[in-house]
């Protein structure tokens, strides 16, 4: 083949200069093509002996062409030749070989020529949120944000250069808009989709009911968006007939299936969210979507399939709105195989952006985290075969009679019997080590102690594994054509599940040899309402989460996609991303790839948040602590008149300074709410109702709350949230610091007591004319010298350093009551 027909004149000098450099032995250079298919510019990124050369994985990552010469002038490819070139065919690039002189090529594998990108003008773009733009003739109260427009301005050059931008926008910024209208203006210009991945339902609400329409309005385009969630998050109607065609096994939850089915008839979207009312768990587990139960074209209610409705719309829209968890469950399917050009659980995409992007290792660690509890357990077994008095129900009996294989139910019975004990037998174990202790970690220390655990655990998972056994030799002797009841694709759902919690236990004591994962359990209390008529309402929870989640994230999201936009109020400690990007695995993508910046709060803190913490408080560890933070709590509020977010770090303190108040406070006419004595959305909504209420809370209320005006005037942070010391997960990875040398105190400790502090602070600026105070009853703040890092991560403000009788006079002067 003629060479000029693949290479530029320029190209091919530089080759042969490489190769006369390199001796003459092999160089690997990686290529990039123009529209026309000529390659016009290398890159020398390996060089090797006479018979090979190392492929540079990291320079091959954007490149259009593998190139490499043959010094013996054979320029047909070896196996290893093929090898990589089948890798290039993934990727959508050539692969060539050359001889010396580069006088000859061979083209292994055609390169697949480049798509025309129509990269965003960012000065035309940040037009739409300027004086004179769209958005100034739209809004009657627009008022220019020169933060707005130069992160709108960078995460324009992120799409353009396949970046990957950290970009941390405060309280007012208007960090939505900055996002959107480059996002849809590029998926639009460019026929590229784009994902945008949220922490909180909220927020999706939010962009999909009011910042998405209004920014098509902005930018006067026509942007097809879709909310997509997870298919459990939908109503199955072939699952939820055959529940109401069972009634005998779900004859406890008769009237609240009734409310569901009625509501199915009439729901245009069949999602959860859209019920009148929140069903429990357990009976919409049994009628929701799920991947394994779902018939597909042999469903006879695929044409009116909720899940494939979504799913068309999804798969030709520009802009789709995810969570966190639904994102990480498409990039593992993405991981495990399913790779980055089909659809996986998501439509392909290459460009990311993560809003809240502080959580996003949370959201990581709880998304790829698994384990069960009995009830679970329980749930699942009782599907199969259960017994209630005199009858007996369950799918086994529906499998054998449709089964022309062997009787077996009796040993499915008998299997389930041994569930059931070996259960029971582990969860008594399980208590019995805690014993007051919550959470309980199978470490080195605790192996021995952890024996009685690990053998029922093994005990259990043999169990699950016979019945699952038991079960499949039924199945398997089931024809074809019967094979079209649905009891038998809920069986197989049912055998998933099972299966995934037999691999759990015997994956359990081998706790040794994967170091990579922390082994843990801890137990819980039932809900009030459901602990009513139960025996004991504490159950254990077996738990096994990854060490850390850096690693998979480069390797799934960052290295794979071409842009990744990552932009949160709190994204930084002590002014630098170093400890965020590390913890998210960002740490590992190339620098020059990396675009990072922060763009301050407009709203005027200084003036409008008084700051304070007393300096009469004891330190925590003091046993007065407690009693001073009661009283403490108190007489705040009376100076706020109430309109106070009280947050705590442990539930026992909280529950404690609750009831002091609630006592202390009977007759002021403030109304006292504290968390888990209702829902978390009514108590919102009560708490934003009543200007003069108070509402005490853990740490989980330090974000996602958003509260403007008066009934916010006052955030009362009783400690500094520090993770607690028995949390497994959060000591394994203090352990692993410490044994790499660094300290695990100022390397995780503080730089997530901070972020967490940052999102707590943020809860009471929440627009430019709101005003406050924020009171921290942990001194440590001031007098430990890591005490400068929690305040220099916060806005410019006064930092007020007096007893406790000074600041309550002074706040309450603050607020003029």
């Amino acid at each position: 083949m003629n060479v000029t027909e693949r290479f530029s004149k320029t190209v091919i000098a530089a080759m042969q200069r490489f190769i006369a450099e390199a001796d003459g032995n092999e160089v690997f250079f990686t290529g990039h093509i123009n529209g026309s298919g000529i390659v016009e510019s290398v890159e020398a990124a390996a060089r090797g002996n006479e018979s090979s050369v190392p492929v540079n994985f990291s320079k091959m990552r954007e490149c259009s062409v593998l190139i490499h010469n043959h010094p013996d002038g054979n320029i047909h490819p070896s196996d290893a030749d093929l090898s990589v070139a089948s890798g290039c065919s993934e990727n959508a690039q050539g692969f060539y070989i050359i001889n010396n002189d580069v006088s000859e090529v061979y083209v292994v594998m055609e390169p697949v020529l480049p798509k025309k990108i129509e990269k965003l003008n960012p000065e035309k773009v940040a037009e739409y949120i300027s004086c004179g733009g769209p958005l100034a003739k739209i809004s009657d109260s627009f008022e220019e944000r020169p933060v707005q427009i130069e992160l709108l301005k960078k995460i324009a050059e992120a799409f353009n250069d396949g970046q990957v931008g950290v970009f941390e926008a405060g309280t007012g910024v208007g960090k939505s808009f900055a996002y959107l209208i480059p996002a849809m203006l590029w998926a639009v210009e460019n026929k590229e989709r784009v994902v945008v991945s949220t922490g909180t339902i909220n927020l999706q609400q939010q962009l999909s009911e009011k910042d998405i329409p209004a920014a098509e309005k902005i930018i006067g385009k026509k942007v097809k968006a879709v909310l997509v969630k997870g298919r459990q998050n939908f109503i199955c109607l072939r699952r939820l007939e055959d529940v109401a065609n069972d009634r005998d096994l779900f004859s406890e939850e008769t009237e609240i299936l009734d409310k569901i089915n009625q509501w199915a008839k009439e729901s245009p979207t069949g999602s959860r969210s859209d019920l009148p009312f929140m069903p429990p768990d357990n009976v919409w587990s049994r009628v929701c979507s799920e991947s394994d139960a779902c018939m597909g074209m042999r469903c006879l209610y695929r044409e009116q399939c909720f899940v494939m409705r979504m799913r068309k719309e999804a798969s030709d829209a520009n802009l789709l709105v995810v969570n966190h968890h639904l994102l990480f469950a498409d990039i593992e399917s993405r991981m495990g195989g399913a790779g980055y050009d089909d659809a996986a659980v998501l439509p392909p995409y290459r460009r990311i952006i993560f809003d809240e992007a502080h959580d996003m290792e949370n959201a990581a660690t709880s998304f790829f985290s698994t384990g069960f509890t009995r009830f679970r357990l329980l749930r699942l077994i009782n599907l199969l075969y259960r017994k209630k008095k005199s009858s007996i129900a369950g799918y086994v009996f529906t499998l054998q009679a449709l089964s022309t294989g062997p009787d077996l139910t009796s040993h499915v019975i008998s299997s389930i019997e041994a569930v059931k004990t070996s259960m029971t037998g582990l969860e008594t174990a399980a208590c019995d080590l805690m014993q007051t202790e919550f959470t309980f970690r199978l470490y080195q220390q605790t192996a021995r102690a952890f024996g009685p655990v690990i053998s029922l655990m093994t005990q259990l998972g043999d169990n699950i594994a016979a019945v699952c056994a038991f079960i499949r030799d039924i199945m398997e002797s089931i024809s074809e054509s019967n094979r079209e009841n649905s009891i038998f694709w809920e069986s197989k759902n049912i055998l998933r599940r099972l299966d995934e919690i037999a691999v759990f236990c015997h994956n359990f004591p081998l706790w040794s040899e994967k170091q990579d994962t922390v082994f843990w359990m801890q137990k819980l209390h039932l809900n009030p309402a459901l602990a009513k008529n139960v025996q004991n309402p504490w159950y254990v929870q077996f738990v096994q989460t990854p060490l850390e989640i850096s690693s998979k994230m480069a390797s799934g999201v960052f290295e794979p996609m071409k842009t990744v936009v990552c932009t949160s109020a709190t994204l930084s400690t002590g002014r630098h991303f170093d400890w965020w990007m590390r913890r998210s695995g960002a740490a590992f993508v190339e620098p020059q790839r990396i675009s990072s910046a922060e763009f301050p709060s407009p709203f005027p803190y200084k003036k409008n948040m008084f700051f304070a913490v007393p300096k009469d408080a004891p330190f925590p560890d003091s046993s007065s602590y407690q009693a001073f933070v009661e009283q403490a709590v108190v007489r705040l509020i009376k100076a706020a008149s109430g309109r106070t977010l009280v947050l705590f770090t442990s539930f026992d303190s909280l529950i404690h300074a609750c009831s002091y108040a609630r006592s202390m406070l009977r007759n002021s006419g403030i109304t006292i709410m504290k968390q888990g004595e209702d829902d978390r959305f009514r108590l919102l909504d009560n708490f934003k109702k009543d200007v003069n209420s108070v509402l005490f809370a853990t740490d989980s209320f330090r974000q996602g709350i958003d509260v403007p005006g008066q009934s916010l005037s006052q955030v009362i942070i009783a400690k500094l949230p520090f993770s607690v010391p028995n949390d497994p997960v959060f000591t394994a990875r203090s352990e692993q610091i410490e044994l790499r040398g660094g300290s695990s105190f100022m390397d995780l400790s503080v730089p997530d007591a901070i972020i967490k502090y940052r999102q707590a602070v943020g809860r009471l600026i929440r627009r430019s004319d709101d005003r406050g105070s924020v009171v921290v009853l942990d001194r440590r703040i001031i007098e430990k010298s890591y005490g400068r890092l929690f305040l220099a991560s916060m806005p410019e403000v006064n930092v007020r350093y007096e007893p406790l009788e000074d600041l309550s006079q002074n706040i309450q002067n603050f607020l003029d009551l």
